[in-house]
């Protein structure tokens, strides 16, 4: 294909995406007010964020594998249909139940737009030049995470549209992206005979749904030590086992195994597993920390939050075009892991009243960082692979980065609020009779606090609690990230190849008939 054919096609692909990505990032400022219009509590707002977690996470394995063995076209068209099936009923939902259906059916189109997206780029592009392209995915994963509550809270603050088009707006994006990959996507089908590991898919899903059930009740409905905890984990456990077992057995397993002897792939999945944590859990907190410890708009929010998009963007697109030149990526990586890991041992000094050009620094080195590392990790993955195995193996990384984010997300929510209600406790003593009054009402309850609402002295009360709960999750990222620039030391840098996966099909096809 031609850089013009190869954009044309990219195009329609990085559409879908955007769409995808911005369905989960979209509603995070629109959320207390839908689910109050909706008539839902606590459970409802912890269950539209965790809903759509799981079906992306869960679905990830299983659309990595069907392109191995299906058209790939075909099945991005297939997932950009039901993403916008999930896009409309979740817009038009009158009760909480409803949206959170509607919020499972947008995870399982968005998984399969985010895993996909990495298989089609794998057999157009051979690694060598895919890094120049993997820097678009990179920028727009970075746009649509981290510009999604900005566009939100816009949304949810304009009268005349309200926050039912935060959920709507995706669908324009997909249907262009559907009519763009119509016209520009043409790769060849390789027909096989083919049996679908059902059965894998099965475990896999409930293993990472019980696993996701637990995280997210945790230190809430029950205690991180109880008889639910270990009846959750354990349950999880064993149908990890199970999964397992089944693998070890299917003709076409949805995972295969074998990939893991690979040392590079074993290595990045779990790079991938960690700075997912970091990745998401940094994203969801850069909008509480704006709106809460400083009282910030929606609106405003998301402006705070674009260094971190800058660095992301810049990083990821300056990455991808020098190692398309040189061929060199792990001198990349490394430098991400350096910049990640920097960034949020920083961020972790937070305080409600650190000066902004503080914050604004210590983002744009996190989103270098992150950068530097995303796409790469996948690079590396697909350069070790078979052409056989591209979606499997692109999907397996994938999957590792959505299961950290939504662990990530879960486990340290729950710190943070634990957090700050130690800090809230440990400072309420220097207000006053009457404001401690109004201290233990704000506080109480278990819903979000409207801080215009309150006096001068709580309100600044609350904002320190929050902004040193916030700061002291950031510090427990740290390690994490570092942690995963620990591993990508050990990935071994194997020079890109020069053809694409499609490529290497055909030439090992080739090489197949002419031995015959």
């Amino acid at each position: 294909m031609t850089h013009r054919q190869i954009m044309e096609a990219l195009s329609g692909l990085l559409l879908g995406l955007f769409a995808a990505i911005l369905s989960s990032t979209v509603v995070t400022n629109a959320l207390p007010r839908i689910i109050s219009d909706l008539g839902g509590g606590q459970s409802a707002y912890t269950w539209v964020v965790t809903a759509s977690l799981l079906a992306v996470t869960a679905s990830t394995p299983l659309w990595g594998k069907l392109a191995d063995l299906f058209s790939k076209k075909i099945l991005v068209q297939a997932a950009l249909v039901i993403y916008v099936a999930g896009s409309l009923v979740a817009g038009l939902a009158q009760d909480p139940a409803t949206l959170i259906t509607a919020r499972v059916i947008q995870g399982l189109g968005g998984g399969g737009l985010s895993a996909l997206s990495q298989v089609v780029l794998a057999a157009m592009i051979s690694p060598r030049e895919r890094g120049r392209y993997s820097g678009y995915l990179g920028a727009t994963f970075a746009v649509a995470t981290v510009g999604g509550p900005l566009l939100g809270g816009v949304i949810t603050d304009t009268s005349w549209l309200g926050w039912r088009w935060c959920l709507f707006i995706g669908i324009p994006f997909a249907l262009v992206a559907l009519f763009v990959l119509q016209r520009t996507l043409n790769l060849p089908l390789v027909k096989r005979r083919v049996k679908v590991d059902w059965a894998g898919a099965f475990f896999v899903t409930a293993a990472v749904c019980l696993l996701l059930i637990w995280v997210t009740f945790a230190d809430d409905k029950y205690a991180w030590l109880s008889w639910q905890t270990y009846t959750l984990v354990g349950a999880s456990a064993l149908l990890t086992l199970v999964f397992l077992f089944v693998e070890t057995r299917a003709a076409e397993p949805i995972i295969p195994l074998r990939l893991f002897r690979n040392r590079t792939i074993t290595l990045a999945s779990l790079a991938s597993l960690l700075v997912g944590i970091a990745l998401f859990a940094g994203t969801v907190f850069f909008s509480q920390y704006f709106q809460l410890a400083r009282g910030d708009s929606p609106t405003r929010s998301g402006v705070m939050t674009i260094p971190f998009i800058g660095g992301l963007f810049i990083s990821s697109t300056v990455s991808g075009r020098v190692i398309t030149t040189t061929g060199k990526w792990k001198g990349w990586l490394l430098s991400g892991g350096v910049l990640l890991t920097a960034g949020v041992a920083l961020l972790g000094m937070l305080r409600h009243d650190t000066p902004y050009w503080e914050i604004a620094l210590c983002m744009a080195l996190m989103g270098l960082g992150v950068g530097m590392t995303l796409q790469n990790l996948v690079l590396c993955t697909q350069n070790q692979v078979d052409p056989g195995d591209l979606g499997a193996a692109s999907s397996v990384v994938t999957f590792f980065r959505s299961l950290g984010g939504a662990v990530g997300v879960s486990v340290l929510g729950s710190v943070m609020t634990t957090r700050i209600g130690h800090y809230a406790r440990e400072t309420i003593g220097a207000l006053g009779p009457q404001d401690r009054a109004a201290a233990a009402q704000a506080s109480g309850g278990g819903s979000l606090p409207d801080l215009h609402m309150l006096p001068v002295p709580v309100r600044t009360w609350l904002e320190s609690a929050y902004g040193h709960g916030i700061g002291d999750i950031f510090l427990y990222i740290a390690p994490v990230a570092l942690l995963a620039f620990l591993v990508t030391l050990f990935i071994k840098e194997v020079p890109l190849r020069a053809s694409s996966g499609l490529a290497q099909a055909a030439q090992a096809e080739g090489t197949g008939e002419s031995g015959q």
